[in-house]
């Protein structure tokens, strides 16, 4: 009997051997996970690169959108894309936009459009409109830094990207017309 208690103790020791270095793994593990997490934030979210310019709201106008009964539902500052370099920048390198602003990617021909989140550092509602000025399709609470992509569904000339959640507050919804003045000075 004497064999199997000291069995018994180095039995119990062995584990608690294996626990104690289980948790300093587990720690190991959970700090280099939370240094990877801050290096990806300073990365991506963070954008600390010196490297990258970042851009900031200029008013070129301002944009109204009423529903079927010609009510107002809102009003917004935009700022116009409507050359190839501007709709290609678009609000990729902006740390934010405010909630009663807006960009307005203006085109030269009616058709299926679709539009990407890549460089963008935070989530948008995309709205498409057609000629007549009229919503006919909404992505709402997109992806940033994504590369899925939102496409109209059906043709359109013009697409305006508000801050997430804009179309729920203001209850705007397909179907809903725009109409938008451009100021005269283009900064």
């Amino acid at each position: 009997m004497g064999k199997k208690k000291s069995n018994k103790r180095t039995e119990n020791k062995i584990p608690s051997k294996k626990n104690s270095l289980s948790k300093k793994f587990i720690i190991v593990i959970s700090v280099g996970i939370l240094v990877t997490v801050y290096f990806i934030y300073n990365s991506f979210i963070k954008n600390t690169d010196p490297e990258v310019t970042y851009y900031t709201f200029k008013k070129e106008g301002e944009l109204t959108f009423t529903d079927g009964t010609g009510k107002q539902l809102a009003k917004i500052d935009i700022e116009i894309a409507e050359d190839d370099y501007r709709r290609q920048l678009g609000l990729m390198n902006r740390k934010n936009m405010e909630e009663n602003q807006g960009m307005l990617f203006i085109f030269s021909i009616e058709q299926s459009q679709s539009f990407w989140m890549l460089n963008t550092l935070f989530s948008l509602d995309m709205l498409f409109i057609n000629k007549e000025k009229k919503i006919v399709t909404i992505h709402k609470n997109t992806t940033p830094l994504s590369q899925q992509s939102y496409p109209s569904s059906q043709p359109s000339i013009y697409v305006l990207e508000v801050v997430a959640g804009f179309t729920d507050k203001h209850n705007v919804k397909v179907g809903d017309s725009v109409h938008w003045m451009e100021t005269k000075l283009k900064l």
